[in-house]
């Protein structure tokens, strides 16, 4: 299928989708404290740290345009992975950890049919900690040209908010944006038995561009 992102210029960063509620308080906090710090010392004091707070919100929000890579199975996140586990089911698990600051929007690994969509509460545990394992998450399926494939947002200590973007029955290329994972987390990619990773601990990957799997 062919990429429905590559038409976008190159290098444009937008802001993602579902970063409102906590950066427009945030810009509209720094945008009225300057407009006031002439004639306010208090209001200049605020000033300062709310412009950088907001000039930091606006660098996570940020959603880059990407040239989406060729490759069955493409990386869903920016980030570093943390861990390549076998599952007992033959699978195999790519996690991939996310820090605040890596762009948080996540793209869809292959072109297919998004089959479900699953909210599970949890806790707040750093999502590089073991026990993340119970963190709040969004579990992902896709029916895909290798059949299903799994992938799970996992909320980390400081995100608490996880937006996904599509629904069941979603149709998805390769590499079009999913969701957003609000401020630090993790994402794992279950590929299916017989299909190698090509990446390691370690290595760092880029949402949309980054292959996960070898030929």
């Amino acid at each position: 299928m062919p990429h429905s992102q590559t038409s976008a210029p190159r290098g444009r960063v937008r802001l993602a989708r579902g970063a409102s509620p906590w950066l427009l308080p945030t810009v509209a906090t720094a945008a009225v404290s300057l407009v006031r710090s002439r004639r306010s010392r208090r209001a200049a004091a605020i000033a300062v740290p709310a412009s950088a707070l907001a000039a930091g919100m606006l660098w996570f929000f940020r959603d880059p345009e990407r040239e989406i890579a060729q490759g069955r199975v493409i990386s869903p996140a920016d980030g570093v992975v943390q861990s390549i586990m076998p599952w007992k089911d033959g699978r195999t698990r790519v996690a991939i950890f996310m820090s605040p600051l890596n762009v948080h929007v996540n793209r869809a690994p292959l072109a297919g049919t998004v089959t479900s969509v699953e909210h599970i509460p949890g806790g707040f545990v750093p999502a590089f900690n073991k026990e993340s394992e119970n963190n709040e998450r969004v579990v992902w399926h896709f029916d895909t040209e290798l059949g299903d494939i799994e992938m799970v947002q996992i909320a980390g200590a400081v995100a608490r908010r996880i937006v996904p973007y599509l629904s069941q029955g979603a149709k998805v290329e390769q590499g079009d944006r999913i969701g957003l994972i609000r401020f630090g987390s993790r994402v794992d990619i279950y590929l299916p038995e017989g299909v190698d990773v090509a990446v390691e601990v370690g290595q760092t990957t880029t949402a949309g561009v980054t292959r996960i799997d070898r030929d």
